[in-house]
């Protein structure tokens, strides 16, 4: 099993909110990091978070990480921290996580609000597969409603087809999940 959690940025929880049920995810079989609570750039603070909820990292499920903006931030140094302490992370996707590197060692998704910010990204790592918004969107709306964003996915250098960010997204979340429900984390 994987469990799912959420790193939002910098803005009302009610939009990670609208992030949710735009995605159909079920609130109670995933972690949301509280950024209301906790910086949302802090790595430190969600590694902390993840400790409090999951207890020892090499004994919890592998973790699959949905990040926005600032909270890309956080998810990239949390993760490296769950993983030096024996954590696993499946992958992270990064909603919006303008100059944000690749480190290789996770497999990275990105989600760009508009063109330049997915090509710009890519200068520091495209990543295992993206997706950008065409017509480009403010940077908020990709985050409170990703089933009205419309725009390209890119799943290997050339080759892409049309999508809204919710159907790339739950691509990705129906490969890492498989067959299984998330993880519940109590």
């Amino acid at each position: 099993m994987v469990a799912l959690v959420l790193c939002s940025g910098y803005h009302p929880a009610a939009f990670t909110g609208e992030f949710v049920r735009g995605l159909g995810l079920a609130p109670q079989r995933l972690m949301i990091f509280p950024t209301e609570e906790q910086s949302p750039h802090s790595g430190s603070a969600l590694y902390d978070c993840l400790c409090d909820r999951l207890a020892l990292p090499a004994q919890a499920p592998p973790l699959l990480f949905i990040a926005f903006s600032a909270g890309v931030v956080a998810a990239v140094a949390g993760s490296q921290l769950w993983q030096q302490r024996g954590g696993r992370v499946a992958a992270l996707i990064a909603v919006d996580g303008w100059g944000v590197p690749d480190l290789g060692a996770t497999p990275l998704y990105r989600l760009s609000h508009d063109h330049f910010t997915h090509w710009s990204s890519a200068l520091l790592g495209a990543g295992a597969a993206g997706f950008w918004a065409e017509p480009a969107v403010e940077h908020l709306q990709l985050w409170r409603s990703p089933q009205t964003i419309s725009g390209w996915c890119e799943w290997r250098p050339g080759w892409r087809s049309r999508s809204t960010a919710a159907d790339f997204l739950r691509q990705l979340l129906d490969q890492y999940r498989g067959n299984e429900e998330w993880s519940i984390l109590s």
